[in-house]
């Protein structure tokens, strides 16, 4: 799916695809070769993006570039509705049947995927 593709998707559910293993090498490399010093990529657990997706309305996610307080560059990164609007914070029943207002999961700690780590180099 092309950029252009992307931007007539129906739904924000539906943005992302599979591009294959040869694509995703070509597209990586292409990275490497013009920005040698960039960060290679990030990883993050499983287990925070189970979390953010399991929100309440949670169709994607954004990721965001920022600056630690250390001055390194990593990811913050918030669920989003179905509206494209990141998810600051959803409605919940408590046990009590109370209506309230949770804070919804803004996220942070992504691992810097180093040169040596990348395998589709």
């Amino acid at each position: 799916m092309t950029q252009h593709e992307l931007l007539e998707t129906k739904t924000l559910a539906e943005v992302g695809e599979d591009i294959g293993l040869a694509e995703g090498i070509k597209l990586v490399k292409a990275f490497t070769q013009a920005n040698p010093d960039a960060t290679k990529g990030y990883y993050i657990g499983r287990n925070i993006i189970d979390q953010i997706l399991s929100q309440p309305g949670c169709v994607g996610i954004n990721f965001r570039k920022c600056l630690t307080e250390t001055n390194e560059e990593h990811l913050v990164y918030t669920g989003v509705d179905a509206d494209g609007k990141d998810i600051v914070e959803y409605t919940v029943v408590t046990t009590t049947g109370d209506i309230v207002k949770q804070n919804a999961i803004v996220a942070d700690r992504v691992w810097i995927v180093h040169e040596e780590t990348v395998y589709l180099d």
